[in-house]
């Protein structure tokens, strides 16, 4: 059976931590920024990390497991 190919929408999407965590970006902060406030866009700058119930799925499209 042939390997499993990497989505590669999520190869932009998601980073690998060192402990096997996986980072990703907030969203909304792309467009429509004026009626949004400093601390709601500065708070959507940093990264967060996915949620244990969605973990299992990124891995599988970024054919891990």
């Amino acid at each position: 059976m042939p390997k499993m190919k990497t989505k590669s929408g999520a190869k932009k999407r998601f980073r690998l931590t060192a402990t096997g965590k996986i980072k990703r970006k907030h969203a909304y902060k792309r467009h429509i920024l004026t009626k949004k406030s400093k601390k709601q866009k500065r708070n959507l700058q940093h990264t967060g990390l996915v949620s244990k119930a969605d973990t299992r799925n990124v891995l599988l499209t970024l054919a891990m497991k």
